[in-house]
């Protein structure tokens, strides 16, 4: 009855998708409500660092869930998708440099002020274009999902899969972080792109910025889970999860695996982009340290400990650990990266399905899967 609906209503008839859709919008209606209507002196106001720090969650909510696509159903442990989180960034940081024209400390009205600093006599070729909003966001969409495609044809082409995939995005994101902190780029080097003004034409130091961008992210969470979950409940995510589970039975039954993974990597990388971009007005800067090897290893760590093969799972992984990280940053600083190590190994260990496992529908199918495991453990202990 499910498969005959359209590919996009699908998601809409499930009893979990409806219920996640309800907890976010019903979460933003209160945050925005409790902004605008409480006074600043109330127990219950929000305030708009908070309302920022909310949207730099949900930005990282996003992420995970993109993450959870291609690691959950598609059984691919990318630990590189930091690099198109931070293309993303770029993206837009670049379109929001172009806005601050000659407000900036130089008042040079074409070039940013690192580049008056380091003495360029012109705007680089690869800038041009992003004053205009509408190139800007098509280049968020654009430069992750170009270096997803031309990286994916030439791993999956090759079929390289498992642990030696892993590395190679790995690699891929240590590179990028060493280029672009070289000044040489054009990307300010190593203190990146900041003193943002506006975007839109809204000065991103108003309360109203911050709450549309807030509930900007909000949305843009909420279609990434739709076109998460249309994907995974379509003929292409079944074949996807036997692509996980058993890729030599799915390539010899006559399906093209590299297509199904190139896809599916391609567009999960569009929705990290697209995480990235909302992620850098709300937190005013993007540098090098976004292309860290650590800081993907983070949202692996995330969606581990919210549930992997989800989408929600991830969601509540994301906001669980970043929640934690900004408490625990500030009392123990020198222990929170220990914390969060020992964090991931008792997960690993003791809820092997993540915090979603405890969830009464989860853990039958968790105890159906323990009782009947994947082809490929089958295969793995024959």
């Amino acid at each position: 009855m499910l498969q005959s609906k359209p590919w996009l209503v699908r998601p809409f008839t499930e009893r979990s998708t409806q219920l996640f859709l309800g907890v976010l919008f019903l979460a933003m209606i209160v945050v925005s409500v409790l902004h605008l209507v409480m006074p600043e002196g109330s127990a219950l106001y929000v305030s708009s660092y908070t309302v920022t720090l909310l949207g730099k969650y949900l930005c990282y909510a996003l992420l995970a869930v993109a993450v959870d696509l291609v690691w959950g159903y598609l059984g691919i442990l990318s630990l590189g998708h930091g690099a198109f989180f931070a293309l993303g960034g770029y993206a837009m940081g670049m379109y929001l440099m172009r806005q601050i024209g000659d407000r900036g400390v130089y008042g040079d009205p074409v070039l940013p002020d690192f580049m008056v600093f380091l003495n360029w006599d012109a705007l680089p070729w690869y800038w041009h274009g992003f004053d205009m909003a509408w190139f800007a966001f098509i280049m968020v969409l654009l430069a992750p999902g170009l270096l997803a495609l031309v990286f994916g044809f030439l791993a999956f082409r090759s079929r390289v899969t498992g642990v030696y995939l892993s590395i190679i995005t790995q690699a891929l994101t240590f590179a990028l972080m060493l280029a672009f902190f070289r000044n040489e780029m054009g990307f300010g080097g190593n203190n990146g792109l900041t003193d943002f003004k506006d975007i839109l034409d809204f000065d991103l130091r108003t309360d109203g910025a911050r709450l549309g961008l807030f509930i900007a992210t909000g949305i843009a969470l909420a279609l990434g889970y739709v076109i998460c979950r249309a994907i995974v409940t379509s003929k292409l995510g079944r074949v996807s999860v036997a692509c996980r589970d058993a890729e030599a039975r799915t390539r010899f039954i006559g399906y093209r695996v590299e297509r199904v993974q190139l896809f599916v990597f391609t567009v999960s990388a569009m929705l990290a982009g697209v995480a990235g971009a909302l992620y850098v007005p709300q937190v005013g800067i993007i540098n090098p340290s976004e292309f860290s090897p650590l800081f993907s290893i983070e949202i692996v760590v995330w969606v581990a400990l919210g549930g992997r093969a989800t989408l929600y799972g991830a969601v509540i992984g994301a906001i669980i650990v970043n929640y934690a990280k900004t408490v625990f940053t500030g009392i123990m600083p020198d222990a929170w990266l220990f914390a969060l190590g020992a964090l991931f190994v008792l997960v690993t260990v003791f809820l092997p399905k993540g915090i979603a496992g405890l969830l009464p529908g989860n853990r039958k199918k968790a105890d159906d899967d323990a009782a009947d495991p994947p082809t490929s453990a089958k295969e793995a202990t024959a």
